[in-house]
């Protein structure tokens, strides 16, 4: 008997923890509402959002997921191991054309985050001399489509080099090693290896950075439109902080990613991130421009799926609506 009352006394103390756990998980306006949320090192605003917790203040429990790339942006998302990530928008466009069902609900940053780099030193002078080399690029991202395009402007292709598909970071460590010839960097690890490793920026162009795109799940979004509201909502508040105290995002990066100021500040310089967040026709026409590139390489099922990929993606309302 002694054994059962103490039972019951135990059970009713487990339940009663427990119901108060669920209640007062993220107390406030959200009522503990869950949202899976990445940030990236290419993505500062993110960086804002997660350090000053502006949706954890706002009441939501957040989960939150590195993003070492687009590719690993899309992967959690098709995963639903993330509600909303952040990529660029070459890489939302080649998700959504290969049935992963997320659409842009803001564009969190307007970056030349990529460049074609080359050791120092080294004899390629112009992206013609690629052809035949091996070149680092992390396939199903914003540098690798910009490496193809790059190609491009020398009459080439992906068939006329031997593209290594390595992760960002290892991209880095393989062209400083001189197992690769060039690499398709992404930044702050360009910014880094320009810096510490005297790598040299063979090939610029600005025009070929496909944006940052913020993406949420079609499921979320129909599920959850409050939530998905919150994050952009948040996001114009990180976007208004960081245009206002350079100095410090600037610290946040490097704090963020490891690197020195003088790297992030490198990145920062040459990100815009006081762009329309609307996803609109400027967008639209820098995808129209990608739609060939991915279709031709291969990237998506086909082309009928690139084009309908692209009329589908974007909704602009929450975007909207925070600017308002």
């Amino acid at each position: 008997m002694k054994f059962r009352a103490a039972l019951a006394i135990l059970t009713a103390a487990v339940a009663a923890l427990t119901a108060g756990c669920v209640q007062g998980e993220g107390s406030g306006d959200a009522g503990g509402a869950d949202i899976k949320l990445d940030y990236a090192y290419y993505n500062p605003l993110s960086l804002v959002v997660r350090d000053q917790k502006l949706l954890e203040n706002a009441g939501y429990d957040v989960t939150w997921v590195l993003s070492a790339g687009s590719n690993k942006a899309n992967e959690n998302l098709r995963a639903e191991a993330i509600d909303v990530g952040s990529t660029a928008g070459s890489a939302a466009l080649m998700a959504r054309a290969n049935n992963t069902a997320i659409k842009v609900v803001s564009l969190y940053s307007k970056p030349e985050w990529t460049a074609l780099a080359v050791a120092p030193g080294s004899p390629i002078g112009s992206v013609a001399d690629l052809r035949g080399r091996k070149i680092a690029a992390t396939k199903g991202t914003d540098p690798y489509f910009f490496l193809l395009q790059a190609l491009a402007t020398a009459g080439l292709t992906g068939k006329d080099v031997d593209i290594v598909n390595l992760q960002h970071s290892d991209g880095k460590v393989a062209l400083e090693r001189g197992a690769v010839a060039a690499w398709a960097a992404l930044d702050p690890y360009m910014a880094q290896s320009r810096q510490e490793g005297k790598s040299q920026l063979l090939y610029r162009n600005p025009d070929f950075a496909t944006y940052g795109t913020l993406n949420a799940r079609e499921d979320f979004l129909a599920e959850h439109p409050d939530r998905a509201q919150a994050v952009v909502d948040a996001y114009r508040t990180a976007r208004e902080w960081a245009l206002a105290h350079p100095v410090e995002l600037t610290a946040l990066l490097a704090r963020e990613a490891s690197v020195t100021p003088e790297v992030a500040a490198e990145e920062l310089e040459r990100t815009v991130l006081d762009n329309d967040p609307v996803p609109g026709p400027e967008l639209r026409t820098v995808l129209e421009r990608v739609v060939p590139i991915i279709v031709g390489d291969g990237s998506v099922r086909s082309a009928e799926a690139a084009t309908d990929a692209l009329e589908t993606l974007f909704e602009p309302e929450f975007a909207a609506r925070a600017a308002a």
